[in-house]
């Protein structure tokens, strides 16, 4: 637990972050319920959808009455809406194209990307709200940070600027990392971010220069696009001095960060109403916090076109106890996808248990696979596994040790397919993440 002798500096907007869990929640039940009345004024998606379940505005007095009659949405409705009508963003527009100040993209790892139009002014929405996870990580006016040139749901280097930071813009994007390692040593940033292939990147590297050396201006560093491993996150600390905090996305609403507790992901409820909901039975009810639902987010800072119940397909446990950071927002923890779980045989196969099969073998160590299959339930579980070639002397000898782990932690014998981590990572269809379970 940190005293609050340590937390005074860990705030970007204290009154917001470490807000009383009553006051946050009547903020969000006076947000929410201008939105209702905002959506169903202004966007025919949602318009069209709620009179089909005969739910207007005036019905809708409270959070509860929200939960019990808004239905949810999912990319698939919204897809389906715009291939109807031929709607570029789907009938959620709230307000004329000419005021929009931006579109941006997801990353399209589980589908086609999706668009999200925003209104802003110094920073887009979801950047505006990153500044308080930056500065926990410890960046402050005039540190130096080298930017991506990815720009996926908007550039960030509108938040660093309102940090006060010096941004830095080098070409650090995949397959570029030992340029960025050379761009570090001269410019000696605070700060970088990362996404996973570039971790694994840097596996390749470290035999090879000094990593602590290089990185040893920084402050943090921040990594997304799949979780890293407890052993990647430890050699990151022990043997290269990287101090990474891990993000995930809220939703489509926005990204929710590790603090320096590393205790679940912050979820910032100004900005979001999250919900916690049953996947068990198909009864959609909220679960109680501490057990596993799927996430469904309501967006509360994006006025243009908002997500409102929007499944994510997100298994996460939440909860609503305070952070040993000092922090009242809500936390959660990612247990993965609901399609990623495979049925080989009619016994159930995650991905954390090939996962550790995996790591355990040094020339595997990345954790770099893929379950390669046409539907959830198989006859047999095929994996793709990537390899270091330079830790490779025998390629038979390593698929015979990494089937037999495979088998030991599954109980299911798998059908591999080895290659090298840099062929297998060539073939991801997303820049910004690695996906687990593809059919081909």
């Amino acid at each position: 637990m940190v005293g609050d002798s340590d937390t005074g500096d860990r705030y970007f907007e204290p009154h917001v972050e470490t807000m009383p869990r009553e006051q946050l929640r009547a903020l969000q039940e006076e947000r929410v319920l201008d939105l209702v009345h905002h959506a169903y004024g202004h966007s025919d998606f949602y318009r069209e959808l709620w009179d089909e379940h005969g739910v207007h505005p005036r019905g809708i007095r409270s959070l509860d009455d929200f939960r019990a009659r808004v239905p949810f949405i999912t990319k698939g409705m919204i897809r389906a809406y715009r291939a109807r009508t031929g709607d570029a963003f789907g009938g959620m527009l709230c307000c004329p194209v000419e005021e929009l100040t931006s579109v941006s993209s997801s990353s399209g790892t589980t589908g086609d990307p999706e668009f999200f139009a925003e209104i802003w002014e110094d920073a887009p929405p979801l950047v505006a709200h990153q500044v308080r996870d930056l500065w926990e990580v410890g960046v402050r006016p005039g540190d130096r940070v080298l930017s991506p040139a990815g720009t996926m749901r908007n550039l960030m280097d509108f938040g660093y600027q309102a940090l006060g930071a010096t941004v830095i813009e080098v070409n650090c994007w995949l397959g570029q990392m030992a340029e960025v390692v050379e761009a570090v040593r001269k410019y000696r940033p605070d700060y970088i971010q990362m996404l996973y292939p570039q971790v694994v990147e840097l596996e390749r590297l470290a035999d090879k220069t000094d990593l602590r050396e290089a990185f040893s201006s920084l402050k943090g560093a921040s990594c997304a696009g799949q979780p890293i491993s407890r052993r990647m996150r430890d050699r990151m600390r022990d043997e290269w001095g990287i101090e990474v905090y891990e993000y995930t996305s809220a939703a489509d609403t926005g990204t929710a960060w590790e603090c320096r507790e590393r205790d679940g992901f912050h979820l910032w409820e100004d900005t979001v109403y999250a919900e916690c909901v049953d996947v068990g039975e198909q009864s959609w009810q909220e679960v109680p916090w501490g057990e596993l639902g799927e996430l469904v987010s309501t967006d509360l800072d994006n006025r243009a076109a908002p997500l409102i119940r929007f499944r994510s397909e997100d298994l996460v446990r939440m909860t609503d106890e305070r952070c040993g950071c000092g922090r009242t927002h809500a936390r959660m923890w990612v247990a993965g996808r609901r399609g990623d779980e495979t049925v080989v045989q009619g016994r159930s196969v995650v991905l954390r248990d090939i996962w550790q099969a995996v790591e355990d073998q040094p020339e595997t160590a990345a954790g770099v696979f893929q379950i390669v299959r046409q539907r959830r339930e198989v006859d047999e579980l095929r994996l793709r596994v990537g390899y270091d070639p330079e830790l490779t002397a025998d390629v038979d000898t390593l698929g015979g040790r990494l089937g037999e782990a495979v088998r030991k932690r599954t109980g299911v014998d798998p059908v591999l397919e080895l290659c090298t981590e840099e062929d297998l990572l060539r073939t991801m269809t997303s820049v910004a993440k690695f996906p687990r379970v593809v059919k081909s």
